[in-house]
């Protein structure tokens, strides 16, 4: 499943925020974005449908009440999911390889790599 950058901005914003948000909460955060305010709901109902986000609980604003709404992955799941929904997957030990390779990746990261690996084993 790929997503739009419409999606993929409503998105970063459940991420960074961590709260379940209602659709004036997105409206708020507009600044930047590529989405029209008249747009989220469709945008909404679009991710709910994908299943990448599920509603999590009502608002009231004003008088009516407002669906609240969270993803149903992390940001990480996300980008594994996608790299797996391709026709076309990569060698997985090629990837971790070229992962490894960024220079990002420094010795502090190495070590929380090799703890994830080594927890990974103990549980087989």
């Amino acid at each position: 499943m790929e997503l739009t950058k419409s999606e993929m901005e409503i998105m970063d914003v459940l991420w960074e925020d961590g709260n379940a948000l209602s659709r004036a909460d997105f409206l708020a955060r507009n600044e930047e974005k590529s989405w029209k305010d008249s747009s989220v709901h469709i945008l909404l109902n679009g991710m709910l449908s994908k299943g990448i986000i599920k509603e999590a609980g009502f608002v009231k604003r004003s008088k009516t009440y407002g669906r609240t709404f969270l993803p149903t992955m992390t940001r990480e799941e996300y980008f594994a999911a996608t790299i797996f929904s391709h026709r076309y997957q990569p060698e997985l030990s090629g990837l971790f390889r070229a992962l490894l390779d960024r220079p990002e990746v420094d010795e502090e990261m190495l070590d929380k790599l090799q703890a994830i690996i080594d927890q990974r084993r103990s549980q087989k």
